[in-house]
């Protein structure tokens, strides 16, 4: 096997306008079969990108395409509570996961997730695409270096406004709905490498407007998370500010900031202060951050390595979700088991994957379009 072949599970915007086009430039990775039960999507997109109608799939047909010998392996980019049962359907089916985050609704969906692609000797990887982005390495690095002193506080924005019948305020809370899940995963993740730790509690609180828009999830979060080592992580996500998205991480002789820090359609950059002295800025290239995800996922596929932002990477953020949640709703700090996770993402997973062209959206918008 010298490509991975793989169907796009779910045509929403994301996966239209960035995942997909990916393909473009992935030598290792071939689009073979969609999987959506939107007849005009389903038509148009075949059409589009050479796929064989026969190889363009409903939903109720999933297990179909994971039978058909046309693929092997398969993007997930449905709904987050969702997650769990397609992914074990196709690890049964013998077919490898590359797994939008969060990963799924809670623990034990994350732990069954890995327990079947276990079994079947699958790989799964959780699409942390930033774990393959410059600027987030080059601030791992940073951070690790010792440049900093000792690391003491990191704190992020992540904001949007998200417009009504928009599923991720469709969805409540316990569903994976909201802005915890949908954006704060980000903050939780580069919070746990920069620091290189999990967190041992967690204290939240959430608030929201009278806005109609936030009666099955809240509007907004703000999150603190205790590490090891008395070090602080705090974090906000809200759907119904203006859009943002940075972070900064402070020790005792610098800081460094990203601004911004989570995205892909726009040159992420970066303040560094060390020492007192005038504080440098760089701005890195906009790349392709899903075509990145596709080439690394599929050589782990092709060389049998586990990837680096496995399953455990997923249920580790998915832990601190669940706690925040619990936390804001008690109005009182939750303390988190013990948990060991040794693999970081590093400097050398960068892939530098030229942009590629968004094409238009088959019925599809996102978070913030306007109607």
């Amino acid at each position: 096997m010298k490509k991975v072949r793989y169907a796009v599970v779910g045509l929403g915007s994301i996966t239209q306008g960035a995942l997909v086009p990916g393909f473009q430039d992935a030598g290792n990775s071939e689009l073979t079969a969609l999987v959506t039960s939107d007849t005009e999507k389903r038509e148009e997109l075949a059409k589009r990108y050479g796929i064989e109608p026969q190889f363009a799939y409903s939903y109720e047909q999933y297990d179909e395409c994971l039978k058909s010998g046309a693929v092997d392996a398969v993007y997930i980019g449905l709904p987050n509570h969702m997650h769990c049962d397609y992914t074990i359907r196709a690890a049964k089916a013998g077919i490898h996961v590359l797994c939008e985050k969060p990963m799924a609704v809670d623990e034990r969906e994350c732990e069954r997730m890995m327990a079947a692609c276990e079994e079947s000797n699958t790989k799964l990887m959780i699409g942390y695409r930033l774990h393959f982005e410059e600027a987030n390495l080059e601030a791992v690095r940073i951070a690790s270096s010792g440049q900093l002193g000792d690391l003491r506080i990191f704190f992020s924005a992540f904001t949007q406004q998200v417009i009504p019948g928009n599923v991720r305020l469709e969805e409540p809370e316990d569903r994976g709905g909201g802005s915890v899940y949908d954006m704060g995963v980000y903050c939780i993740n580069a919070a746990r490498y920069l620091f290189r730790d999990e967190p041992i509690e967690v204290a939240a609180v959430s608030a929201s407007s009278a806005d109609t828009r936030f009666q099955k999830s809240a509007e907004m979060t703000t999150a603190t998370l205790r590490f090891p080592h008395d070090r602080l992580a705090s974090f906000t996500t809200s759907f119904g500010a203006a859009a943002l998205s940075e972070f900064t991480l402070l020790g005792t002789r610098g800081w460094i900031r990203l601004s911004p820090a989570y995205d892909y359609q726009k040159p992420l950059r970066y303040e560094l202060m060390v020492d007192g002295q005038k504080p440098q800025e760089l701005e890195f290239t906009r790349r392709d951050q899903f075509g990145a995800e596709l080439i690394y996922f599929s050589n782990c596929v092709l060389e049998d390595r586990q990837p680096e932002p496995s399953g455990l990477e997923g249920l580790a953020d998915i832990r601190v979700i669940r706690a925040i949640l619990k936390s804001a709703r008690a109005q009182q700090p939750v303390v988190l088991a013990p948990f060991e996770k040794k693999d970081r993402p590093t400097k050398e997973q960068a892939i530098k994957k030229p942009v590629v062209k968004a094409p238009p959206l088959v019925k599809a918008a996102g978070p913030s379009a306007k109607k």
